[in-house]
């Protein structure tokens, strides 16, 4: 066959518009492929943002709850040293006294033969 008589460089017309067609189909097969599944991840990464920010949030509160919870245990601590120093003091105004009535009892031993028991 002659050159311009349906063969382009060897190759019949139709065999590379056929090539081309289908290449332009797979083409267009792979962006919508493509596009779909763009479009479920971006579904799927809002809804796991979504998630995610809950939790976070949750988190969050719950560790502002412990703040606090750990700051009024600090403060409760603070209270309860404060009264363990009274407790202290007072115990040793105790032994003071206690140690004042001994040596009174000691002292006035002696009266106690001449009262009646």
């Amino acid at each position: 066959m002659a050159r311009g008589h349906g063969r382009a460089g060897g190759y019949d017309r139709w065999v590379v518009l056929a090539s081309f067609l289908a290449g332009l189909v797979f083409v267009i097969a792979a962006t919508v492929f493509c596009v779909v599944r763009g479009a479920r991840l971006w579904r799927h990464l809002k809804q796991t943002g979504r998630a995610v920010g809950t939790e976070v949030a949750q988190f969050e509160e719950r560790s502002a709850r412990t703040e606090r919870v750990l700051a009024e245990a600090e403060s409760a601590s603070a209270e309860l040293q404060a009264a363990l120093e009274r407790l202290r003091r007072s115990r040793a105004q105790l032994e003071v006294l206690l140690g004042a009535v001994e040596r009174a009892k000691a002292r006035t031993r002696w009266l106690r033969a001449f009262l009646p028991v």
